[in-house]
C-alpha cells in the first residue's frame, strides 16, 4: 500500500499528515518524524482527496469554526488502542475528561496507566481529541505535541464554544 502526505501550516508549528488513498493515518507534531516502517513508500502529494480534506477541515478547526471532523480514519493499533480511541472520539468540543474517566467508558476502570499508554499512542491527535484528556487533579499531562500545544488546542476550544 502506498502512502502519501502533506504538510499543513498551523498555529503550533507545521503538521504532517499522512494518508493511504481512501483515509488518513497520521498526524505528526512539528517535533515528530513520520514513521517510514508503519508507512513504506511516503510520498509527499498534497493533491490526494483525503488530504485536500484534512487540511480543509483542520484549518477550519484552528480558525475556530469546526468542532467536528468528517475524515474517514485509519488508526491502526491493538484492539485495546482502538478501543480508548474510539473512546477519546466521544468527547464533545471543549470538554476534558481524566484518564481515569476514560478507563470506565471502556469498561477497564482499573486500567488507566493502560489507557494512558494507548492515549500516547494515539496516531490521529487532534481528529482523535486526546488533547481533551488531562490529570484526574485538573492538570495538563503529557501531549505529543508538546505541553503548550495541548494548551492551545484546549484554549481555543473553550474560546469557539463560547
Amino acid at each position: 500500500m502506498k502512502y502519501c502526505y502533506t504538510v499543513i501550516k498551523s498555529p503550533v508549528g507545521d503538521i504532517i499528515l499522512v494518508a493511504d488513498k481512501e483515509s488518513l493515518c497520521a498526524i505528526y507534531w512539528p517535533n515528530q518524524k513520520p514513521d517510514n516502517k508503519k508507512f513504506p513508500d511516503l510520498q509527499k502529494k498534497d493533491g490526494t482527496k483525503v488530504l485536500r480534506s484534512a487540511v480543509k477541515q483542520l484549518n477550519s478547526y484552528f480558525a475556530g469554526k469546526t468542532k467536528k471532523f468528517d475524515i474517514p480514519l485509519r488508526p491502526v493499533g491493538t484492539d485495546f488502542q482502538e478501543q480508548v480511541w474510539k473512546a477519546l472520539r466521544s468527547i464533545s468540543y471543549g470538554k476534558t475528561v481524566s484518564y481515569g474517566d476514560i478507563a470506565k467508558k471502556i469498561g477497564n476502570p482499573k486500567a488507566v496507566r493502560a489507557v494512558g499508554a494507548a492515549i500516547g499512542k494515539n496516531p490521529l491527535s487532534i481528529i482523535v481529541p486526546c488533547h481533551r484528556v488531562i490529570g484526574s487533579n485538573g492538570k495538563l499531562t503529557g501531549f505529543a505535541g508538546g505541553l503548550g500545544t495541548k494548551e492551545f488546542l484546549l484554549n481555543l476550544e473553550n474560546q469557539a464554544a463560547k
